[in-house]
């Protein structure tokens, strides 16, 4: 059985965050449905407000700290990211730009995305069309079609006309998911070692 993983970012501020809470429930449905395609998940979730002094230091610096180092390696090898953002000013908050800018620009080649964002009013829902999607379509993203928006008043709400927030993040995910099956562009293949000539000259030898 194939093995599909997924890294989700939340870049919630607040504990609990509603957009933790958003990314939690879009993953939570990609894995089930997934899995009923025949998928193996791993689901790898990070809160990108535990990063900020690092990604901070990253810009400065030019290097990234183990942790930071050792997500960025996790965004790279996954199969698809769930990506979800508070609106700040009518866009992405600027800690989920900063993250995405340390990452390398051709990480997200070819990779499978669904979008995410919560704000304080539907009114700004139109950061998923303005503001998200053009950034992951500028990194050469496989983006989901359906981005799912959170205000207020979606959570605890049960519309029977499938626009409730449950229905939402099932099609955004069921989306996601057929953009996750079968061969997939956007994983990084592990490169071969490079061994000195020495040591593959003493190799050549011994099997001689």
């Amino acid at each position: 059985m194939e093995t599909r993983r997924i890294t989700v970012l939340s870049a919630g501020l607040g504990v609990p965050s509603s957009s933790r809470l958003l990314a939690d429930q879009l993953a939570v449905s990609a894995e089930r449905q997934l899995g009923a395609a025949g998928y193996d998940v791993t689901v790898d979730v990070v809160e990108l407000r535990d990063l900020a002094v690092d990604i901070a230091n990253n810009f400065v610096t030019g290097y990234a700290a183990p942790r930071l180092a050792e997500v960025i390696a996790g965004v790279e090898a996954a199969d698809g990211i769930i990506a979800v953002t508070p609106v700040f000013s009518a866009s992405y908050s600027g800690l989920f730009k900063s993250f995405i800018d340390v990452l390398d620009p051709k990480s997200l080649d070819g990779k499978a995305v669904l979008l995410g964002a919560t704000g304080g009013t539907e009114r700004h829902q139109m950061v998923l069309d303005y503001a998200l999607r053009p950034l992951f379509s500028y990194l050469r993203a496989r983006i989901a079609p359906t981005g799912v928006f959170a205000g207020p008043q979606d959570w605890g709400t049960a519309d029977d006309d499938g626009s409730s927030l449950a229905a939402r993040i099932d099609r955004a995910a069921g989306e996601f998911t057929r953009l996750m099956e079968g061969s997939q562009p956007g994983r990084k293949h592990v490169p071969m070692e490079s061994l000195p000539f020495e040591q593959l000259l003493a190799g050549i030898s011994g099997n001689a």
